[in-house]
């Protein structure tokens, strides 16, 4: 089994109360790029727990205070998505019913084979990393047939997929709004997808840049010789939707006359094509997005105020990413899977740096932003990692000016950027990044240790 194909993500806890076993166990692991934590008894590694639960936990059965089995059972309980594998010097049938039992993935016998060890590792962090991308998916909602999604688990979002999960089969107008790239039309289709209206058409319109008789054409349609080059009948988008949803992007733009003659499609349900007189009723579901506070354009007389209120019957508004910060690296894994996909490629996993670098940013593009990030990334991207030298200048730049502001970082904070940078320069060759840092190569890889940095194996 090629365990580097699993994420470098992975936290694992290793418990035991024999120094060696620790150091051996922790080097033999080390090899497959996860982030190890050790401990000589079980309340140090569940204190630990509370603010960060591991991802698997490594214990020994007899272990002072508090033995392996009390331990594994206080992990299950507390932590069920969390494996835990269990060893011992003094192995029996019984002890090993017992810890099966109890929840572990696996029992093992002392001395422990690291290869043998490894590779049972790697099996249950399978196994881990399927739940977590079950969780993920449980947190998003299915939105339509090409499988996009609306990913997050913020309080912001989760109120967002509440109000969805509510209104989705109700018959009435629907008003979303947010920033440019905050994923409007994703929850368009959502709400259409996810109500009774699924199995019929879903109509997608931008009302930004075009003129009011184009609008009119392309909503409404037209009779053949209504104008000049009008050489059959045009069915619009308003009657392609019938039965269905029809979503209008850029509602706040709409030309004032236009907005008259949907304002009266709206109260009447039925159209008359440019050049004819016959009123075709329909039946369609009426769904718009601006990327403004259409009350500030009521106000400016820029927005009917009476289309205003016919459309925004429910209104959801949708925050901006910089306000749902916990989703950013759910939305990186999305966009990673996504890419690598479509490129062919064999990106499986993200720099701690990366993240850090794009934690910090405001996103003035949010999701469609990051997405664009990720995706460049991804494209040049030579490894399995994404590392920071991957990611744009303009974004490296920003995280080096966050330090050139009165919000003084730490010495620990600056002393940590400017290591990284410089390995970043390097490629991570630590032969010449102790160069450029006129230090030893021992002196570096103890100030990588130090600060905690995360470097790709050499």
């Amino acid at each position: 089994m090629d365990t580097n194909n699993l994420s470098p993500t992975f936290r694992v806890a290793i418990i035991d109360d024999e120094s060696i076993a620790l150091r051996e166990i922790g080097r033999g692991l080390a090899k497959d790029h996860y982030t190890i934590e050790t401990f000589g008894d079980g309340k140090s590694a569940l204190k630990k727990m509370l603010a960060d639960p591991f991802d698997l936990v490594l214990c020994d059965m007899k272990l002072p205070e508090m033995s392996g089995l009390e331990i594994l059972k206080e992990v299950k309980a507390r932590y069920p998505m969390t494996e835990v594998i269990v060893f011992t010097g003094y192995g029996s049938v019984n002890t090993a019913v017992e810890a099966i039992q109890a929840g572990a993935f696996h029992f093992m016998t002392k001395p422990v084979k690291i290869n043998e060890l490894r590779s049972i590792v790697a099996r249950a962090l399978e196994k881990v990393n399927l739940i977590r991308e079950k969780e993920i998916l449980k947190k998003s909602l299915f939105s339509h047939s090409r499988q996009q999604y609306i990913i997050g688990h913020s309080p912001a979002m989760e109120d967002v997929l509440s109000l969805v999960k509510k209104v989705c089969s109700l018959n009435c107008n629907i008003l979303i709004q947010g920033e440019s790239g905050t994923g409007k039309e994703l929850v368009a289709r959502a709400l259409h997808f996810l109500g009774s209206r699924r199995e019929l058409p879903f109509v997608a319109f931008s009302c930004g840049g075009f003129s009011e008789e184009l609008i009119a054409n392309e909503f409404f349609g037209h009779e053949k010789g209504a104008f000049t080059g009008a050489v059959d009948t045009k069915i619009g988008l308003l009657e392609s939707a019938n039965k269905g949803t029809i979503f209008l992007d850029e509602i706040g733009i709409m030309p004032l006359s236009m907005q008259v003659k949907l304002l009266r499609f709206i109260q009447e349900r039925t159209l008359t094509r440019v050049g004819g007189t016959k009123q075709i009723p329909l039946d369609v579901r009426l769904i718009a997005a601006g990327n403004e506070d259409l009350k500030k354009a009521v106000a400016k007389n820029q927005f009917r105020e009476d289309l205003y209120y016919r459309l925004n019957v429910v209104m959801i508004d949708l925050p901006p990413l910089r306000d749902r910060k916990e989703d950013i690296p759910l939305l990186i894994n999305h966009f990673l899977m996504k890419y690598s996909r479509q490129f062919g490629k064999s990106v499986s996993s993200v720099d701690p740096g990366v993240e850090d670098i794009l934690s910090q940013y405001p996103f003035p593009g949010n999701v469609r932003e990051l997405e664009n990030i990720i995706e460049r990334a991804v494209a040049l991207c030579e490894g399995k990692m994404i590392i920071v030298r991957d990611l744009p200048d303009d974004l490296l730049n920003l995280s080096i000016k966050r330090f050139e502001t009165n919000d003084w970082p730490s010495l620990q904070e600056y002393e940590k950027e400017y290591f990284r940078r410089v390995l970043v320069k390097t490629n991570y060759h630590r032969g010449d990044a102790a160069r450029i840092l006129g230090i030893p190569r021992t002196t570096l890889w103890r100030k990588i240790k130090r600060l905690s940095l995360d470097i790709p194996q050499e």
